[in-house]
């Protein structure tokens, strides 16, 4: 604006100086005739900081020279392109001896000496001002604040608050100038409704379910929100995505808008579809693939009768077929898609292109819309993985970490031996997880090469402290242990643990490759001395140790079948249960065969796979010792995830909601003798023998539930020679450290294997929560035990809180 006055004013100054010649002529430039028509002298009032000599060169205008409207002008833009002055005003005087003198008259701007942004809140107060585009030190210009005022209210309607005001306050100290930006970011932006205009085939509540904007409601967690990023989302790829599910493929969004009312801080968002026709699944067929077969495709075919057999639904996926009109849905289409790629990838065909092919057609005189449905592949040539390659694993040694592979250079590429080779290496325990995807690099001559990115951790730890705990007292601990000792991926652990109650030494030592064999052993040792005040049990001194070796079967690259031998000297003593056992010294000797199958990922809080375990144990009989009989175990565990939060592709780290079924039973054969307490079973709580939480320890007996009460101590008709129990579970696993899920436990105990009866068990629910750290997993369960009863045989159902601790969950 002030330019624009000193232009006219420039203007106003020929007109005056020049009136007789201003109707002679004709243009933009027109010459000046009066006193200033060559004025004698140039003067500059106003201007402090900058010389008159350079306002001289700007102007371009010296004594003498001939004026006219467009030098007048010019030199006015050039002295406001400095960006050193708000005003510039021209004038034309006379002097007492006659000269005429053109003077500028100018404001000077002031120079800014800091800027400052408050109010901010809801965003990072750093991001508001990397909008504020001043520079400290230059002088100041009204349009590059009035600019960098739209840059963050742009930058807070993005963010959905679009009520936000901004003031700029300005402060003067010795002809500086101090810009305090204050903003009131206001409310965030709510959406008070949701019009849906021009559906038919879809109800507005069905538009609205499949869109992340949602509309204020009642609940306080109803906020509706505004983000103009979902809202784009549901435009662009939502909607489409619930129509094209229902047929409607040709389905466009021809309108969107926000209606904003400022003062209620509320907003309108109004959608206008174009629905077109729905289609129907029509004919199918396969192009071009010579690898699988027309059942293997089959499988994948989203569409048609999927009760009877693929080979009868899909009668030669390679004809044409009709498949029953029915409604179809591009997402199944999609994800169906996809399978196949993934299908030729597994199978080395990486290269390969499944394009799937859409024709929309009318068919019969009602013109129905139908869609025939068609795979073009090109299969191309496998690719062979060239090389393997890790990367990162300073400490672990290369062969280790390879025996997790099952990629191998010269073979054809596979990819789900290569996500399954990841989740291996994931679960040794060694690396930071989440680990980075593998990287797969094509070469020239088609085939790949497999990279590992690696980054170890630290897995070793001493550890050392104070301990108390039901059972075991008060005490203290100090221990060693290394999984991946001298970096072999041996493992070594020393711990003793001492106090009122316990005096326990134990030493291991694996070695998962003996003489890099594909045999494993671990020998272990220890002497413990225990007094349990866990129904009183009393006092045992256990030495003795262990000698284990691991086979691998042949064709199962999970499975191992370990053979061990044990010897253990026991001796008795003191109050309690055991001070009723006469052995003095007792020996034990057993040999014994597991074989388990593991499969399971993401360790230690599994997230899928299984694990199968049967264990035979022999004990005395032609071995010697106080005691003959035999002792069997079996166990299994499933996992599955329903769901993931945060990202599923290799190397993010999502939530994931997982379920989980296991199962475990037991019968000895024989008399353990005076070996019961650790050789028969007892069932109930967490800490000693079989768990089942919502119930105390020893409670559950093979004559039933036993109230537990002060006077109540464990007998010998406490345990039983069968066990059976059950779990299912509901976990959200958050990461490595941190699981937290639901349960249902059931069991029993009974006296001897032929009593077995799976349809008379105890049952519990509850909720629990296990968290991993230096010292080991760590964890804790509220449990309501259903089937307990009082002293009165009446049912007395209650919540029972369960500790854990170490390796035992």
């Amino acid at each position: 604006m002030n330019r624009l006055r000193s232009l006219m004013q420039a203007a106003a100054l020929v007109v005056v100086a020049s009136a007789p010649a201003w109707s002679q002529q004709s243009g933009g430039n027109v010459p000046v005739t009066g006193p200033c028509a060559t004025p004698d002298s140039v003067v500059f009032h106003g201007n402090q900081r900058i010389s008159e000599t350079m306002l001289r060169g700007d102007a371009g205008i010296s004594p003498g020279v001939a004026l006219s409207s467009g030098v007048l002008q010019r030199a006015i833009k050039n002295l406001f392109a400095t960006g050193q002055f708000d005003d510039v005003a021209t004038s034309c005087n006379i002097a007492t001896n006659g000269k005429a003198i053109l003077t500028f008259d100018m404001k000077e701007r002031p120079v800014l000496s800091d800027v400052d942004v408050t109010g901010p809140d809801r965003l990072s107060i750093n991001t508001v001002r990397d909008r504020v585009d001043l520079l400290v030190g230059r002088p100041v210009d009204p349009n590059q604040v009035a600019r960098s005022v739209a840059r963050i209210d742009s930058l807070y309607e993005a963010e959905g608050y679009p009520l936000v005001t901004v003031k700029v306050d300005t402060t003067v100290v010795n002809g500086q100038l101090r810009l305090t930006f204050r903003v009131n970011e206001g409310s965030r932006l709510a959406v008070s409704g949701i019009d849906v205009q021009g559906n038919r085939a879809l109800s507005d509540k069905k538009v609205v379910d499949a869109m992340q904007t949602k509309p204020e409601g009642f609940w306080w967690w109803r906020k509706g929100e505004y983000d103009a990023d979902k809202l784009a989302g549901d435009v662009t790829e939502r909607i489409p995505q619930a129509y094209g599910q229902n047929g409607f493929i040709d389905m466009q969004v021809q309108k969107d808008t926000v209606v904003v009312d400022r003062g209620r801080g509320k907003a309108q968002v109004n959608i206008g579809v174009s629905e077109g026709p729905q289609y129907r699944v029509g004919e199918f067929e396969v192009v071009g693939a010579k690898v699988f077969s027309s059942d293997q495709i089959a499988r994948f075919y989203p569409f048609g009768e999927h009760s009877k057999s693929l080979t009868e639904t899909v009668k030669g996926v390679f004809r044409r077929k009709d498949s029953g009109n029915e409604v179809f849905d591009k997402s199944r289409w999609d994800d169906a898609t996809q399978k196949v790629q993934e299908a030729y990838a597994n199978e080395g065909y990486i290269y390969a292109q499944v394009r799937p092919v859409i024709d929309r057609v009318r068919v019969g005189k009602d013109s129905v819309p139908m869609v025939n449905l068609r795979w073009e592949i090109d299969e191309r040539s496998p690719a062979i993985v060239n090389r393997v390659e890790i990367m990162g694993n300073d400490i672990t040694a290369e062969n280790c970490i390879r025996d997790q592979i099952l990629v191998v250079p010269g073979d054809v590429f596979n990819r789900d031996l290569l996500i399954r080779s990841y989740q291996s290496i994931a679960n040794l325990g060694f690396f930071e997880t989440p680990l980075p995807a593998p990287e797969t690099r094509p070469n020239e001559k088609g085939d790949v090469d497999i990279v590992f990115h690696l980054k170890e951790k630290r897995t070793g730890n001493v550890n050392f402290g104070a301990s108390v705990g039901q059972g075991v007292g008060v005490g203290g601990f100090i221990g060693f242990e290394q999984p991946n000792l001298f970096g072999m991926c041996k493992k070594g652990s020393l711990q003793w643990q001492f106090g009122q109650y316990i005096n326990d030494f134990n030493l291991a030592y694996t070695d998962p490759r003996i003489k890099e064999s594909r045999i494993s052993g671990t020998i272990n040792l220890y002497d413990s001395q225990s007094r349990y005040i866990i129904a009183n049990l009393g006092r045992s001194k256990r030495i003795g140790g262990q000698l284990q070796f691991g086979l691998p079967v042949r064709g199962s690259r999970y499975t191992v079948l370990y053979m061990n031998y044990g010897g253990e000297r026991v001796s008795y003593g003191g109050t309690g249960l055991v001070s009723t056992i006469t052995c003095n010294n007792c020996f034990r000797s057993s040999v014994g065969a597991t074989l388990t199958r593991d499969t399971r990922i993401d360790l230690p809080f599994p997230s899928a796979g299984t694990t199968q375990s049967i264990t035979a144990q022999f004990n005395g009989g032609p071995l010697g010792g106080s005691a003959s009989f035999q002792r069997y175990t079996a166990e299994m565990r499933s996992y599955a995830t329903l769901a993931s939060f945060g990202g599923g592709a290799l190397g993010s780290s999502p939530i994931k909601l997982v379920a989980g079924l296991s199962t475990r039973m037991g019968g000895v054969f024989g008399d353990p003798g005076p070996f019961f307490v650790s050789q028969a079973f007892s069932l109930g709580g967490v800490q000693y023998g079989e768990p089942l939480r919502g119930y105390e320890e020893f409670s559950i007996t093979p004559n039933g539930y036993i109230p537990q009460t002060s006077s109540y101590t464990a007998t010998r008709a406490s345990f039983g020679n069968a066990f059976y129990t059950q779990s299912a579970e509901l976990g959200v696993r958050f990461n490595q450290m941190l699981y937290l899920d639901a349960f249902y436990d059931a069991g029993n105990l009974w006296a001897r294997p032929r009593d077995f009866n799976p349809t008379r068990l105890f049952r519990g629910v509850g909720v629990g929560g296990s968290i991993v750290t230096p010292l080991g997993p760590l964890g804790v369960d509220l449990g309501y035990g259903l089937d307990r009863i009082n002293a009165q045989g009446l049912r007395d159902p209650k919540w029972q809180v369960h500790f854990k601790f170490g390796q035992i969950f």
